[in-house]
């Protein structure tokens, strides 16, 4: 399941949409508005079955958010890319799949795409 912050844009919701790449907005699929703080975020992913949860907060690339249940995925890029960038980060080799994203928490940006992943303390650097 694709779960989308709150603050993703009206215009990169519909250009996913017509993508279709189908998606669950954060305060209003699940969850409630309002929900920034990492504190109740990631007890909500916890609840819900192997989200990937795209946001622009930087406070989501940690490695100590890495957990088997669930993708983070910072999108270090402008609010009006994140379509472009969710697309590309979903079509890449190594992130296609649900079971390839899940225990990682992944920074997008356009030089590349930088994760960590559950039960490894090296942060790996793949280039687009």
């Amino acid at each position: 399941m694709i779960v989308l912050d709150e603050d993703t844009r009206l215009s990169q919701r519909q250009m996913l949409r017509a993508r279709k790449i189908r998606f669950r907005r954060l305060g209003v699929e699940v969850g409630h508005l309002g929900m920034k703080d990492r504190n109740e975020i990631i007890p909500l992913l916890h609840t819900m079955r192997r989200p990937t949860f795209f946001t622009r907060d930087h406070d989501f690339y940690h490695s100590n958010l890495c957990h088997s249940g669930y993708c983070l995925v910072y999108l270090d890029v402008y609010s009006r890319e994140v379509a472009e960038f969710i697309r590309r980060f979903l079509r890449h080799k190594a992130f296609r799949t649900q079971a390839q994203r899940l225990g990682k928490v992944v920074r997008v940006r356009h030089s590349g795409i930088s994760y960590w992943q559950i039960n490894d303390r090296r942060e790996y650097v793949i280039e687009w």
